[in-house]
């Protein structure tokens, strides 16, 4: 058990987490990635949003989007984060657009700015 608990303490240590604010018209969303150090792209992405008109909140669990370097292989570029909430797609993209659709029809797009914050765990 001991060897359990030392094992799960050293494993949040190699573990970076930031998040991103992106504040549109309507919304406040917070993006927090946790990632293994030195990994590249965030395959466990946190949605979380908040209506301003509403207060209404909505958490989602997705992943960062990333373009492929010209080996096919080796991520590259980061294209924005997806989640889904059934079969309704959020995208949040790095230029800082929030895309809300359900198959080909968009439900909500809205533009807003990105504000930053590390940290470290």
């Amino acid at each position: 058990m001991f060897k359990f608990i030392i094992t799960g303490f050293f494993a949040l240590l190699s573990l970076n987490s930031y998040s991103h604010t992106l504040d549109t018209p309507d919304f406040t969303i917070t993006i927090t990635c946790q990632q293994k150090e030195y990994e590249v792209g965030c395959d466990s992405a946190i949605y979380e949003g908040i209506s301003k008109k509403t207060g209404n909140k909505i958490n989602l669990q997705g992943k960062q989007l990333m373009k492929l370097c010209a080996d096919g292989v080796t991520p590259c570029h980061s294209l924005g984060y997806e989640f889904y909430n059934g079969n309704i797609r959020y995208l949040v993209t790095d230029d800082g657009e929030l895309i809300v659709s359900q198959g080909d029809e968009i439900l909500l797009q809205q533009a807003g700015h990105w504000s930053d914050e590390q940290q470290s765990q």
